[in-house]
């Protein structure tokens, strides 16, 4: 498997259309990067925020904020979510130097997530938030 991690751009566009995901078309706030998952083709896609969202999360001045991970259902069970988490360090470490570390939040009762999420580097910071769908927990990576 040969997983990149890419900024969205026009090329991803066709492929991209052909499945749901959390940015289909909406126009995103300054200082939120989609970024796509590739292997071959768009696979995935996530955000990355560096905005004041982030200072919600955390009291490190340079952190980014990590959301809207999504893989095609298609493509799902064959370890790109696994690959894309593996590759996030030396994708933000390549374009965003200053970055120290990178939060998300994720349910409480989403344990597969957590599980991913745990086992690629991330670790529960113990900090809890509501979320539209209940307590969220906010986990982080160290950069």
């Amino acid at each position: 498997m040969n997983i990149s991690l890419e900024y969205r751009n026009d090329t991803h566009r066709p492929i991209l259309d052909t499945f749901t995901l959390p940015t289909d078309d909406d126009p995103l706030p300054e200082g939120v990067h989609p970024i796509v998952v590739v292997e071959q083709k768009p696979v995935g896609m996530f955000l990355l925020h560096d905005n004041e969202r982030v200072a919600s999360y955390t009291d490190e001045p340079y952190a980014l904020l990590f959301s809207a991970f999504a893989i095609n259902e298609a493509d799902q069970g064959k370890g790109y979510a696994k690959a894309a988490l593996q590759e996030l360090p030396k994708f933000v470490q390549q374009h965003f130097p200053h970055i120290r570390e990178v939060v998300l939040s994720v349910n409480l009762k989403n344990d597969v997530a957590f599980t991913l999420y745990t086992t690629n580097g991330w670790v529960d910071t113990g900090r809890r938030i509501g979320g539209p769908i209940g307590e969220q927990r906010i986990l982080s990576l160290s950069i």
